[in-house]
């Protein structure tokens, strides 16, 4: 079969529709690299509320994501952070998904997003 259009996970870091934050994951304890989408970065991690930085909501995410893996499941996991909500200055809960797949040279990734992401 003829591929007709490839897009990789390399070329969406570089383009910044996912952004690469596989050096504080592995500072969280994760072994394989991790992504996370354009879209949870600048609504929930890199939109920094009073006390609040993006390397602290950036270890929130992978923290809470490690928790629920120990809890199990499979390729797919959601699971909730708690973040301030900058509009209201409310904590709000977060769903998130996170998915760990093949990367582009079919080493196991894992990318985290908003559950209607994929």
């Amino acid at each position: 079969m003829e591929m007709i259009f490839g897009y990789s996970r390399k070329q969406a870091i570089e383009d910044g529709v996912l952004v690469d934050v596989s050096e504080m994951a592995r500072e969280a304890g994760f072994t394989f690299p991790v992504a996370i989408t354009e879209k949870v970065w600048n609504e929930y991690i890199a939109n920094e509320e009073e006390g609040q930085s993006t390397e602290g909501r950036l270890w929130d995410t992978l923290w809470m994501l490690r928790m629920a893996i120990r809890k199990g499941g499979g390729s797919t996991i959601t699971y909730n952070v708690l973040y301030r909500d900058k509009r209201n200055k409310r904590d709000k809960i977060v769903r998130l998904k996170a998915v760990c797949g093949p990367g582009d040279d079919f080493e196991p990734v894992i990318t985290i997003m908003l559950p209607n992401e994929d």
